[in-house]
């Protein structure tokens, strides 16, 4: 499979930040990726810093003045990616509440309306309850708002739904994690956000929006929840967010079967 994606988005600091961005494709085995990474500010490239985590989430960070900046990223991706070992401390870490995931609250209704299932059955429960009963409505909901707002509110957009199938799973002892993507067949195009979930052994998608064939998601960041996966974020200083635009397109986009499992790759 080949895919090919792009972020482009302008800023405007105000006083000196340092940035931090989640675009760039996951480095991870089996993934063959050709990909261009600029910043630029006032004519020229700001030097980037690469951070790489364990799941192949890569940081890139730069130290921006005041005045306009550009980012722009593209890359095609060859093959797919092969799952790396799995931590142990991951699991339990993705057992625990966090900030946007708060699964301890909502341990009564993932117990009432869940209970006694496991397994492949119960990611197929949750992502079908979870995809009846909220709407998806851009703009309905805030950056800082967490799976218990998005519950209370019935509404959201694609990191408030996967938020809450966090929390449900996590409140049944699920290892669950949300997942930044470049999300072939989209639409309205943009940075995506899903859920994965370890069962069966092994970490598998769950996307209650269903917006967007699973088989050709593209992973960028992995985390605990928004606050680890997030495109962009600013350290010190002030940094107004102008515009963005995101592309992926796949040679091929194949049914999604909601029967099977599907590993992110």
């Amino acid at each position: 499979m080949r895919r090919t994606v792009s972020a482009a988005f302008d800023l405007d600091v105000t006083a000196d930040a340092d940035l931090v961005l989640a675009v760039a494709v996951a480095r991870l085995p089996g993934l063959a990726v050709e990909e261009r990474l600029q910043v630029r500010q006032d004519g020229r490239d700001l030097p980037l810093e690469e951070l790489t985590e364990a799941t192949g989430t890569r940081l890139h960070l730069a130290h921006a003045g005041v005045g306009p900046v550009a980012v722009r990223y593209e890359a095609q991706a060859e093959g797919r990616a092969e799952p790396v070992p799995v931590d142990p401390l991951d699991l339990i870490a993705h057992r625990r509440p966090s900030r946007y995931s708060e699964s301890d609250q909502l341990l009564a209704t993932a117990q009432a309306e869940f209970g006694g299932l496991a397994g492949k059955a119960l990611l197929d429960a949750v992502s079908s309850w979870v995809g009846a009963r909220l709407s998806y409505v851009p703009g309905s909901s805030r950056p800082t708002d967490g799976a218990t707002e998005t519950w209370l509110a019935r509404a959201g957009v694609c990191r408030d739904y996967a938020h809450l199938v966090v929390a449900l799973l996590r409140a049944l002892d699920v290892p669950a994690r949300l997942v930044a993507v470049y999300a072939p067949g989209l639409d309205p195009m943009d940075f995506h956000a899903v859920a994965e979930a370890f069962v069966e052994d092994a970490w598998h998608v769950v996307d209650a929006t269903a917006l967007a064939p699973r088989g050709t998601l593209l992973r960028i960041a992995t985390g605990r929840d928004a606050a680890d996966t997030a495109f962009l974020t600013t350290i010190g200083g002030g940094v107004d967010f102008l515009r963005m635009r995101v592309t992926a397109v796949a040679d091929a986009l194949p049914d999604d079967d909601v029967t099977a499992l599907v590993r992110l790759g």
